[in-house]
């Protein structure tokens, strides 16, 4: 028995794309803004969980666990990012390479972080990414992809909460993490 011939794309086109009403300067636009989320989100991940496995010092329980749960959180938008970029038909990050060329969050590769440094860093990196959320909010809004802009509220919303409490438990410490 003959396998069954696989379906060929048309001129243009490639298998992956999915059938959307958004135009191609849309997919194009939102694609590229959430494919720089999901490259931060990545980077950010990391940069936490670093921080993470090498927090030390008094407040150590304490940042240890926030640390945990900040990074499971970050962790858990790239799925929903990346998968929003393919339903509307874009093409989403393929490598580590493709994450490090898009990322804006800085590394850290210091041998030795203080605990109120690495707080801190966290705190800016976080703000920005509340920043290119909200920047590709505008971007969705623009194409009146709602789906999209709706996912980034939420995700904004956590992404304020995690500054919040690494800005309140940085706030009274000193150098030591005291």
């Amino acid at each position: 028995m003959a396998k069954p011939a696989k379906p060929q794309p048309g001129p243009g086109r490639s298998n992956l794309e999915t059938p959307t009403d958004l135009s191609p300067e849309a997919v194009n636009d939102v694609s590229q803004a959430v494919n720089g989320l999901v490259a931060d989100a990545f980077a950010l991940y990391v940069k936490t969980k670093n921080f993470h496995w090498h927090i030390s010092g008094p407040h150590f329980r304490d940042y240890h666990l926030m640390l945990d749960e900040q990074s499971d959180q970050i962790f858990a938008t790239i799925d929903p990012l990346a998968e929003r970029v393919r339903k509307i038909s874009g093409k989403t990050l393929r490598s580590v390479g493709q994450i490090s060329g898009m990322t804006r969050v800085k590394d850290n590769d210091a041998e030795y972080v203080t605990p109120l440094d690495m707080l801190r860093e966290l705190v800016s990196d976080n703000k920005a990414m509340a920043k290119s959320m909200r920047d590709a909010h505008e971007v969705c809004d623009e194409h009146d992809d709602v789906a999209t802009a709706s996912l980034l509220e939420n995700f904004i919303d956590e992404t304020e909460r995690r500054t919040w409490f690494l800005f309140e438990a940085s706030r009274f410490a000193d150098e030591t993490g005291h």
